[in-house]
Formats: structure tokens, C-alpha cells, sequence
């Protein structure tokens, strides 16, 4: 442990050396989770809960996929009783899998089904509470008699879990916080904490521990930040409760996948979390395998290449602050961060060689186009490009091709740190040195320190990379050296769903600290093929024969950088992962709302199947479409209500037109 960091600023066992944070153990049915035992994995079922055997087939296919709980919602006393129909059936097909009841709302549905599945779920945002956007100034007596009254409505369910040894997830949501929290936390982490941690201290006070906690937002960024202060706040007051991992309303897709591993990962790179749920837009039994991709590369992970202990954090990890740096050509400062292009093993013979990386050349105009999510700069490795590029696309050349090429002045050098102290001849404008912790020594960093033209690359061979990483970050604030720094990260003979969530893991999770003001990555080899993955759901392989390595690369790393919340370059789509609570088609309409607004750079749309995941789930979107009943849509501007019960065959168009009356709409060239 990294004894000397401060306990104001701890949330796990070590920034530098990899191990599991200790929680309790917790019993959910015969499964336990917590302590030593492995990161369980689970999802929840997408069906009619009435529908006794359409759920237990899909729980059926949700176990064979790698599930290790299953949730299922239950929204009245009428799906809490068929729960017990649904366990029994799966009984005697042979199906132990412990079942987890989610519920909001009705406290009455929690407690009939606390007698029946191995566990439950409750959001304290709604289940006592309720959200009606309503700033409230209490006194500290009338908040006192809230949670009073909390602890009245409460407690009947905790004494029926004890009673039953029924387990409970108080999971707390980012955009479900109630009226009440608001009010006094404000929407901030802080708030998602003490919402739960209230409900936590009811638990306490009758003696009952079978807790696991929570904390989902659908922005990676703050949800990280809540489960760091949730472990801080824990830390306080003597808690150890296990830690379910998830970033809600992550979407489907590439992009689901990006979201989901950028704020899981990051939080498993510390060792914290005890059982994972990917929440994608997709049929359930395709989130466990994505679960456990990213659960499985932990598991060796406490053996690496050690790195120097912290003693002092110089930043405040529940809050985003970017690392300060001075600007070198259009890197660092308050540029967003840049993307290179590895072209290190393509030799570039004409204008068309760029296309899939977003640069299209006119003949007939004699001018380039690009997109937003076209990258900054091209790296040329020893290849000399036969053809000259845009102005917005710049070259990188190793420095001794670039030292002898005869266009100095037109492209930069990447020097090794060894090339870097010892030559004299060095670009007036722009120079990247490469290197790692290792390689980068108090000699190079201060040369590198007084060179205003220098752009760090910051590369690592450590199986605990991003660790590494961040730990020379920290040295580089210690030092108070301002010069920019590029993430790099080389992944070899990868495959596609792979390469999708550990880079989005691994630059995700320095990013969401405020470290890097760029990102490159290189693979010698990167699996393609369809059938490269047999558990890969079909719908994600959205590249074609045609696809080239270096277009589906740049295409994740602009996603990450969304993600992140660093770089904008394309619409959002805030979609929940559907449950039997939902009334439409989610993945459908997904997809059709996409293709008519994929072209709106910046602006976020929640698509949310229920009112459960309506205006609450959706905090920080621009736009809402939420289902309010049997074909009935209801349409959102922000938290606003604007079109009411709006046919679901109209909706769509009805969406676009409230997009276009804000001026927010722009037409596709």
C-alpha cells in the first residue's frame, strides 16, 4: 500500500501496485461476491416479466453466456409474485443462478419479493423519495424528519431480507437523485454517496450487512469519481461493502463498449469491484462476454514490473481537473487532445490512401475535406509519403528519416530520448521525443523542460501500464514540467473486441484524470475476421471487408475521447440497455433515431424505454425520448417536457423538428 498518500484522498490499496480491494463478503444465494472470491459477473433480463417462460429462456441464454446473477425487474406486487413461478421453473430445468428483483417506486413489490429471489435491488432516488425537479431549502431539523420518515418506509424491507438472508444492492443512479439530495449535495457525486450511504447507516442501525453498493451514471467520468468517494466515505466510517461495477445507459455498439470499459476499466485498473453488469442496448445475453473480457485481464495482474510508491497525490481524484501544460503548435494548453495516425506500415502512393482516416481529396477543386473525427497528425515511421498532405493533417518521420528527407520544414521528428540529448539538429516548431518512465531520466526531463518545441510520447511495455503511466504524470506535475504529453499504447496480435475495450480502458482511465493532451496507438496485427469472436454480438461487427486497420483505429480512439468527455466529434446517444419495464422496441428505434441524427456533432439524445429511466437517467442529454405508455412517446428538451403521448410512428420526426426549432439541426452534405 502506498502508506504516506494522504487518507483524504484514498479510494483503494495502491496506485502503483496492483491488488484487489478488500470488501466483505456477501452471500447471494449460493454465490457469494466480495472478499476473495472473483469478480461475478451479471446482467438483466429484457422481457415481460408476466412472461414466465420467455424469462426463464432468456435467463437460460443469460447463464450460458457467462452470468453469475441474474436481475429481473419487477415493478408491482404483480411481477414480484410471478417471480417466484419464474425461479421454480428454473428449478427444475436445473437452474440454481440466484435471481436479483430490481425495483423502483414500490417498496411494496420489494418486500413480497425479498421472501422470494436471493436478492434485491433499490434505488434510493425513487424508492421512497420521489424527483420532481424541485429545489427545496430544508433546515437541518426538517431534513431530519425526511430521513426519519425514510427510516419508517425502510426498514420493513431490511428486516425481510435479514429475515430470509436475502441479499440487497443499494445502487444509487447519477440522474435518479431525489428532490431532497439535490437540494442539499447538489448533482454531484457527493450527492449519489450520501444517498446511498443514508440508506446504508438504516441497514447498520438493525444489524443487517448483506449490502452491496453502487453507483451508475451514464457519464463514465462521474460515476468514476463516485465510486472513489463512495470507498473514501466508506474508508470513514468503517465500511467495507462490495462494489457492483456499471455504467448505465451506455448504448450499444462500438460505442457502448467504449463507454462501458472506459469507466469499469478504470476502476478495475485499481482493484476495485466485486461483480460487473455492461449495460448495453442489446439483446442481454451480449453483455457478459463483454464482461468478462474485461474482467479476465485482471487476473493476473498483481504480477508486473514494479513502480515507485506515491506519497502524495497533487491532484483531487473526485474531481476532473486537466493537467496544466503550455502549448506546443496546437498540442496541450486548451486544445483538446490529438489523435496520430499510425501509417508506420503503409507506404502512401496516392490522395485515396487517406480516405479511411477521413481525408477526401477533390481533383477538380484541388482541395482536401474532412471530417470531425479525421486525425491531427499522420505517423510515417521510415516511409516517405508520395504525396503531399493537407495542411490540417501533419507528418510525423522517425528523426533520422526526418533529419535527411529535404521537407524539415513541412513535418516533424519523433526522436528516442538517446537522440534527443544528443543531437543539435531539432525542428523550430515541433519535436516528439519517445520514451517511458525508464527511458525519460531527470536529464532528458530537464532538457525537455526548458524546450518549448518539445511533445513528450509516452509509451510502456508494463503489464500495469496505465499505473505506470499516471505515476509519470505525477512525477511530471512534482516537477512542475509544463511540456505536453501523448498517450501511446501498443497492442500486438490483438483482436477487434479487444482492442475496443482495453485501450478504452487504458487511455480512458488517464484521460478521465485530466492526463493527456493526445493519443496514438499501434498494433502490428489486429484481428478482423467475423468469426474472430464467437461471442461477439453480431451487430457490433459494424466494420466491412473493406475497413482498413488504421480507419477502425482512429474511429475508437475519437470514440474514447467522447467517452471521456474531452473531445467532441459526433452526435451522442444516451440509450438504456432495455427490461421488461420498457415499451418499445429499444435497439430498433436506437438505430432508426441514429441514422436520422448521427450528423449533429455535440448533441446528446436519450432514448429511454420507461419513465423509470426517463427524465432522471437522462440528466445531462439535450434531448428525451421516453416511452409513457403502449405506443406513446413522450418527447424531452433537457429536463422539459415538451410534446406529451406523441404516436410512436410520428415521434421520431417530431423529435427532429423540436432539434430544428432550437436551431440545433444542420442538414447532411
Amino acid at each position: 500500500m502506498d502508506n504516506s498518500i494522504q487518507k483524504t484522498k484514498l479510494y483503494c490499496n495502491s496506485l502503483t501496485k496492483f491488488s484487489r480491494l478488500k470488501t466483505r463478503e456477501v452471500f447471494v444465494g449460493d454465490i457469494p461476491l466480495g472478499a476473495d472470491n472473483p469478480i461475478r459477473i451479471q446482467s438483466m433480463t429484457t422481457t415481460d416479466t408476466m412472461d414466465t417462460i420467455a424469462t426463464v429462456e432468456q435467463t437460460i441464454r443469460m447463464v450460458e453466456s457467462g452470468c453469475d446473477y441474474v436481475r429481473i425487474t419487477a415493478p408491482s406486487k404483480l411481477e414480484a409474485q410471478n417471480l417466484e413461478l419464474i425461479k421454480k421453473e428454473l428449478r427444475n430445468r436445473g437452474y440454481k443462478v440466484p435471481l436479483i428483483a430490481d425495483i423502483h417506486f414500490t417498496p411494496n413489490a420489494a418486500e413480497l419479493a425479498a421472501r422470494i429471489v436471493e436478492k434485491v435491488r433499490v434505488n434510493p432516488g425513487n424508492y421512497i423519495d420521489r424527483k420532481k425537479f424541485q429545489t427545496i431549502e430544508y433546515t437541518d431539523a426538517e431534513y431530519n424528519a425526511e430521513l426519519e420518515r425514510i427510516r419508517e418506509r425502510f426498514s420493513p424491507l431490511v428486516k425481510i431480507c435479514k429475515e430470509y438472508g436475502t441479499a440487497m444492492r443499494i445502487g444509487t443512479n447519477h440522474g435518479s437523485l431525489s428532490d431532497r439530495i439535490m437540494s442539499r449535495y447538489g448533482d454531484s457525486p457527493l450527492g449519489m454517496v450520501e444517498s446511498a450511504l443514508e440508506f446504508v447507516r438504516i441497514c447498520e442501525e438493525l444489524n443487517y450487512y448483506s449490502i452491496v453498493l453502487s453507483m451508475k451514471s451514464s457519464n463514465p467520468q462521474v460515476m468514476i469519481q463516485a465510486y472513489r468517494l463512495l470507498i473514501n466515505k466508506m474508508n470513514e466510517e468503517g465500511m467495507n461493502y462490495p462494489l457492483h461495477l456499471g455504467v448505465t445507459e451506455a448504448g450499444g455498439g462500438e460505442d457502448g463498449r467504449i463507454k462501458s470499459a472506459l469507466g469499469i476499466g478504470a476502476l478495475l485498473e485499481d482493484g476495485i469491484g466485486d461483480t460487473v453488469r455492461v449495460s448495453l442496448t442489446e439483446d442481454p445475453e451480449f453483455e457478459a462476454p463483454v464482461a468478462i473480457r474485461l474482467v479476465n485481464r485482471y487476473k493476473n495482474r498483481s504480477i508486473h514490473n514494479s513502480i515507485k510508491p506515491i506519497d502524495n497525490i497533487p491532484y483531487d481524484p473526485f474531481n476532473y481537473t486537466k493537467r496544466n501544460s503550455f502549448e506546443v503548435l496546437n498540442i496541450g494548453n486548451h486544445n483538446v487532445p490529438r489523435v496520430i495516425a499510425d501509417f508506420s506500415s503503409i507506404q502512401i502512393k496516392n490522395y485515396n490512401d487517406l480516405i479511411s482516416i477521413g481525408y477526401f481529396y477533390d481533383s477538380f477543386s484541388d482541395k482536401w475535406n474532412m471530417n470531425d473525427g479525421s486525425p491531427d497528425f499522420i505517423y510515417l515511421g521510415k516511409n516517405k509519403s508520395l504525396i503531399d498532405f493537407p495542411l490540417s493533417l501533419k507528418p510525423i518521420y522517425d528523426f533520422e528519416i526526418w533529419v535527411n528527407s529535404g521537407n524539415a520544414d513541412q513535418s516533424f521528428p519523433l526522436f528516442t530520448a538517446d537522440e534527443y540529448l544528443k543531437s543539435d539538429k531539432k525542428s523550430s516548431i515541433l519535436n516528439f521525443i519517445s520514451g517511458n518512465i525508464n527511458s525519460l531520466t531527470d536529464d532528458i526531463l530537464n532538457q525537455i523542460k526548458n524546450d518549448k518545441t518539445s511533445v513528450m510520447v509516452l509509451t510502456t511495455n508494463n503489464s500495469h501500464g496505465m499505473a505506470e503511466q499516471r505515476r509519470f504524470f505525477i512525477e511530471l506535475i512534482e516537477k512542475e514540467i509544463l511540456n505536453p504529453v501523448i498517450i501511446k499504447r501498443d497492442y500486438q496480435n490483438i483482436d477487434l473486441e479487444n482492442l475496443r475495450l482495453f485501450s478504452s480502458t487504458d487511455f480512458g482511465a488517464l484521460l478521465i484524470e485530466g492526463f493527456g493532451d493526445g493519443v496514438w496507438v499501434n498494433t502490428e496485427k489486429l484481428e478482423l475476421e467475423e468469426n474472430a469472436s464467437s461471442d461477439e454480438n453480431i451487430l457490433v461487427r459494424n466494420f466491412v471487408k473493406e475497413e482498413t486497420k488504421e480507419k477502425i483505429i482512429n474511429r475508437i480512439l475519437f470514440g474514447i475521447l467522447q467517452a471521456a468527455r474531452v473531445r467532441i466529434s459526433k452526435t451522442e446517444y444516451i440509450a438504456c440497455p432495455s427490461c421488461g419495464r420498457t415499451l418499445f422496441d429499444l435497439q430498433t428505434t436506437t438505430e432508426k433515431i441514429r441514422k436520422r441524427t448521427e450528423h449533429l456533432k455535440g448533441v446528446k439524445i436519450a432514448i429511454m424505454g420507461c419513465i423509470v429511466n426517463g427524465p432522471g437517467e437522462m440528466a445531462d442529454a439535450d434531448y428525451g425520448y421516453v416511452g409513457s405508455g403502449v405506443g406513446k412517446i413522450t418527447l424531452y428538451r433537457g429536463k422539459e417536457i415538451v410534446r406529451r403521448n406523441v404516436s410512436s410512428s410520428e415521434a421520431v420526426d417530431s423529435l427532429i423538428e423540436i432539434i430544428k426549432e432550437d436551431g440545433n439541426w444542420v442538414e447532411t452534405k
